[in-house]
């Protein structure tokens, strides 16, 4: 296979200002990432120490196989609102006993670990990936329920996660829940519908309402360990299925389980690495964003040995596409390398992605467009039907797509380049990166124009003193919510990445998406429910 060269030349200025603005950005993410990190703060950790419980992570550490990898997601959801950062709850895949998981822990130091908008969303995206990926759900529970003060946002939709727990288990991914505290009212139905259960001694209380509400609502005088301790669920109800001694023995007892479910796993293999420097990949996306770079030179620090097969390379030369492998993994890449996508990329796209199919290879999308060409001339040559063509193509793959935005993410271009909207089984940002329907100076131009062609219509003067102060207003706005903090705080992405660590992260899901697991039956033969709880 070809491999590809550089023409990067680092002690360039364009190439020391790209890196040093990138650096900037990562300091950004590092004291995001550390925020997350820090739960509900120093005082609710060390009450949260004092009782003698571990933290998330600290259960997370416990219950992987030792040095094995975690890919933790959307770390930095709800950066940039009321709530905590992280939004309370951990996600990621992991390994236990060999097997690739989904791991879900609820962090109590924050608000006692109770469901907000934000940590909704992440449950039901990890929910959303275990299922696409077929990887066993492990739940580390320890949560007070809703967040009452925004319950409007959080009790409809929030009926979806246990609606999602009982289809996994209908699709026969297991599902295994390990109760440390509290899992009141609809947390009291994680454990509830999950195929193995195991409560924690003295510590787990599940129930659909405390003593408190009992009382209102019933007048009778109960407490926690009658109404839904873990001895009484162990011995009576039947909705413990494994009693622990204590956190870590529910956590051996959660590792025995995954041993048990007859499942293989594939972590990225030994492969040549790329002839590049990765610490390279700060200095070729452009600080200005509306400065083009060559994809190719990412792809030369990123894919096995610098390889690359490129398919059709002098046409549709604003989009690079060709084969490649990551980690071992064939892919197929569909680059953007000069930002504007027009008829020839449109239309190479979709015969790339065809390809893709029916040889069964995963595509990899690395975005950096500001969309589909306008104009007469090309609204003449066909470009809404060839955008189309390469929308449809993307939105009807079955093969698993992985996505990055290493750039510019702006209008239709998102669409075509496999946006959250066209579920790619993983969405990755850069820290540079900025996605919205087009850049801040162009919308704020396009409103400008609107605003004075209706007062030229009414007769009436523009005012330009205030157009200029709309127009920075807006710009400033638009910049804000494109950023790649702000819409990974959100839950646009899977996560911020440091550049550096795309190889490995793309490596990881490529494995996820491809592992081995047990023969799985065909619909046909499969019963149309879960495991039932007795």
């Amino acid at each position: 296979m070809p491999v590809l060269e550089t023409d990067l030349d680092l002690r360039s200025s364009s190439a020391m200002d790209n890196r040093s603005a990138m650096l900037r950005r990562l300091d950004e993410l590092t004291e995001a990432l550390e925020q997350a990190r820090a739960g509900g703060g120093d005082k609710y950790v060390t009450r949260h120490h004092a009782r003698g419980k571990l933290l998330a992570r600290e259960r997370i550490e416990l219950l992987l196989d030792r040095d094995a990898p975690f890919l933790e997601l959307s770390p930095l959801a709800a950066w940039g609102t009321d709530h905590s950062v992280g939004a309370g709850v951990v996600t990621g895949i992991g390994v236990v006993e060999g097997v690739t998981c989904m791991v879900i822990a609820n962090d109590p130091t924050v608000r006692g670990g109770a469901v907000n908008p934000y940590s909704l969303k992440k449950t039901q995206r990890a929910g959303e990936i275990a299922r696409t990926n077929r990887l066993p759900m492990i739940n580390l529970v320890e949560s007070g329920g809703a967040d009452l003060p925004a319950q409007a946002e959080i009790f409809i939709p929030g009926g979806g996660v246990f609606r999602d727990l009982t289809r996994l288990s209908a699709a026969g991914i297991p599902t295994i829940a390990v109760v440390f505290g509290n899992a009141t009212a609809g947390g009291a139905y994680v454990p509830g519908m999950s195929d193995y259960t195991i409560f924690v001694r003295d510590r787990a209380k599940v129930f659909l309402a405390g003593p408190p509400l009992v009382k209102m609502a019933t007048g009778e005088d109960t407490d926690d360990e009658s109404l839904g301790g873990a001895q009484m669920h162990a011995t009576r109800s039947g909705l413990a299925d494994f009693l622990a001694e204590d956190e870590r023995d529910g956590i051996r007892l959660a590792r025995a389980c995954v041993a048990r479910l007859n499942r293989g796993s594939a972590l990225p293999g030994m492969s040549p690495p790329p002839k590049y420097d990765p610490e390279d990949l700060l200095a070729i996306p452009s600080a200005d964003l509306r400065v083009p770079f060559d994809p190719r030179e990412i792809l030369a620090r990123v894919l096995d040995g610098s390889e690359f097969d490129e398919f059709k390379p002098a046409y549709g030369t604003a989009l690079c596409t060709g084969w490649g492998r990551i980690h071992g993994y064939p892919i197929g890449v569909l680059a953007n390398a000069r930002g504007i996508l027009f008829s020839q990329e449109a239309q190479k796209a979709a015969q790339f992605i065809q390809l893709a199919n029916s040889s069964r290879t995963p595509l990899l999308f690395l975005q950096n467009t500001t969309g589909y060409m306008v104009g007469a001339d090309y609204e003449q040559a066909g470009i809404i039907k060839h955008g189309a063509l390469m929308i449809n193509a993307v939105a009807n793959s079955t093969v698993p797509h992985l996505t990055v935005n290493i750039g510019a993410s702006y209008g239709a271009g998102n669409y075509g380049m496999c946006g959250r909207a066209y579920d790619p089984r993983f969405l990755f940002t850069w820290p540079n990166a900025k996605s919205a329907v087009m850049g801040p100076a162009q919308l704020a131009g396009v409103l400008s124009i609107v605003a004075r062609q209706a007062a030229e219509a009414k007769g009436r003067p523009y005012d330009e003193e205030q157009d200029a102060q709309m127009r920075a207003m807006v710009e400033h706005k638009i910049d804000k919510e494109s950023a790649a903090l702000f819409l990974s705080g959100r839950l646009y992405d899977d996560g911020v990445i440091d550049p550096r660590d795309t190889r490995t992260v793309l490596g990881f899901c490529l494995a996820v998406v491809q592992a081995d697991t047990a023969v799985v039956q065909s619909d046909s033969e499969r019963a149309g429910y879960g495991v039932f709880r007795m």
